[in-house]
């Protein structure tokens, strides 16, 4: 299903409910978070997978190549470089993995916990309805 994120309109749970590479482009996230664990029934798992914060280390090369390379390759291919300027900016904003779990957590999902990939450069979380 597919549905504004504030506002499911559905009343049968769910086992499963995810998100991938959306929930930093929801306002009110934790409106979304909350509709997420209400559609879900006891036991029903959460999976938020999205753009994080990268691993300390590499976040200066990263922070380079976001804000400079990106652009730049999305005028080349795609002919439109604000696309991607906006992508690098928006993930710089969006929670980074302890406030999206307590925001999870906020929304009465139990057991959150994440799982870092590539380094952080996107993050896995999981909740449960319990």
């Amino acid at each position: 299903m597919q549905c504004r994120g504030p506002a499911v309109p559905i009343a049968l749970p769910f086992d499963c409910v995810c998100i991938g590479f959306g929930l930093r482009n929801v306002t009110r996230k934790e409106i979304a978070l909350a509709e997420m664990r209400r559609v879900l029934k006891p036991g029903g798992v959460a999976l938020i997978l999205e753009f994080s914060r990268v691993w300390e280390p590499l976040r200066p090369a990263y922070d380079w190549y976001s804000f400079n390379v990106l652009p730049r390759l999305g005028r080349l291919v795609a002919g439109d470089d604000a696309s991607y300027r906006y992508l690098a900016e928006s993930i710089r904003v969006h929670p980074d993995q302890p406030t999206l779990k307590a925001m999870m957590e906020d929304a009465r999902l139990e057991r959150v916990e994440w799982f870092n990939l590539a380094a952080g450069i996107v993050a896995l979380h999981r909740g449960y309805a319990l």
